[in-house]
């Protein structure tokens, strides 16, 4: 499938692209010296992941995402919660990594959850040019440490076999989930060589449930294919980083590589930012800004509108971050006021960076993160003066709004 990225109505796109450019630019200049800089990053994932989810019509409550994030739900998780808590989690990991590695195959891959599945050539992609894991670090420091575990070397061996065990389920669990299908099984075992070196797959469960879940018709990786050729080409063409991006946006959309992970593009488009130059210093937090613009443009059958309705996104997410920034650098000033003539070891400063780095707090993340009990949380929170924000008596949470 070729998708034309050519024939642009520039002059309808130059004035909402300079506007958003000249936005992005700004943004990305104070993000990089602001000095709530860490807390700033912290608040645009879940603000983004809850995002995400909205653009699907699903709500998701941003205190709730903090909770379960830190593993502190109140009550059970529901699924649009999981689904948001897996874009936190992409958001967090494309940010620490280089700003190409999203884009890359082995990025791809990694953020589609298909890590273990093998390619073409027998090669596990989701590995490549990674770290070696634990266990064949841990082997690695086994080996150099001399032979004064000779002895071990038999439980060693046993070790590493039921090691191995597990990594050829979970592979084979991911190609099945990814869709792979696999003849009938004889046996639920999987044949582990001696060396634990590899693991012989003798048959599979077929995956009787794949047209349930998904469209057998619906070629993913081929999508993705078209859909990373029309980056490629993006790459190649001279043009504005946020116009690229939008082109991005665009072809994803029409495109639909993804059945299950359609909030995938939106992640991958600011990733292409990032990969440009063009936002350095934070992952762009796109879907706040499609948040702010009409369904009925984002999802016109004019090409041209939709352009101009996700160049108007750029711009609402970028004029709301500079607005955050403000916000934030203001409260940090207020809160740090309340520090004079405290003493040196007190948690009162973390307390504030908490604060910063989080939409909401509770008692109990309080005396998780700064190892304190919760009666001292609470009597924190009350020497700093933030605001409670549920209106509840019990199970309250606090935060700067």
């Amino acid at each position: 499938m070729a998708y034309d990225v050519s024939n642009l109505p520039l002059n309808t796109l130059v004035g909402p692209l300079a506007r958003a450019d000249d936005l992005l630019a700004r943004l990305d200049e104070r993000v990089h010296k602001s000095p709530v800089r860490d807390g700033f990053l912290q608040r645009q994932h879940f603000a983004d992941a809850a995002s995400a989810l909205w653009l699907d019509g699903e709500l998701v409550d941003v205190e709730d995402l903090v909770l379960h994030d830190a593993h502190m739900d109140i009550r059970t998780p529901t699924h649009e919660l999981t689904r948001a808590h897996a874009v936190l989690r992409a958001r967090r990991r494309i940010l620490l990594h280089p700003p190409e590695w999203a884009l890359s195959r082995v990025g791809i891959l990694a953020l589609r959850g298909r890590e273990g599945q093998g390619g073409r050539d027998g090669a596990s992609p989701g590995r490549a040019g990674s770290e070696p894991d634990a266990a064949t670090a841990a082997a690695g420091a086994e080996d150099d440490a001399g032979e004064s575990l000779a002895e071990d070397s038999g439980q060693e061996e046993a070790f590493a076999k039921e090691l191995a065990e597990i990594d050829a389920v979970l592979a084979r669990s991911s190609r099945l989930l990814a869709g792979e299908k696999f003849a009938p099984r004889a046996a639920d075992s999987l044949e582990v060589d001696t060396a634990g070196q590899g693991t012989t797959a003798r048959e599979a469960l077929p995956n009787n449930l794949g047209p349930l879940i998904r469209d057998l018709d619906w070629d993913e990786d081929q999508r993705l294919t078209d859909w990373l050729a029309v980056v490629d080409t993006l790459r190649g063409e001279n043009m504005p980083a946020v116009l690229a991006a939008a082109i991005a946006w665009g072809a994803w959309q029409d495109i639909e590589p993804l059945q299950h992970q359609h909030w995938l593009g939106p992640l991958l488009v600011a990733a292409l930012l990032r990969e440009r130059g063009k936002v350095g210093s934070h992952l762009f937090c796109l879907n706040a800004g499609l948040r702010t613009v009409p369904r009925d443009q984002r999802k016109s059958p004019v090409r041209t509108t939709r352009l101009l309705a996700v160049l108007d996104g750029f711009a609402e997410a970028a004029s709301a971050g500079l607005k955050e920034l403000d916000r934030l650098a203001l409260a940090k000033s207020q809160m740090e006021r309340r520090l004079r003539n405290r003493r040196k070891n007190s948690s009162l400063p973390a307390l504030i960076e908490l604060v910063l780095a989080r939409p909401v707090v509770s008692a109990g993340l309080i005396a998780d993160e700064l190892k304190i009990s919760q009666r001292a949380a609470l009597g924190l929170v009350a020497e700093l003066a933030i605001r409670e924000v549920t209106g509840r008596g019990r199970y309250r949470a606090w935060g700067i709004l």
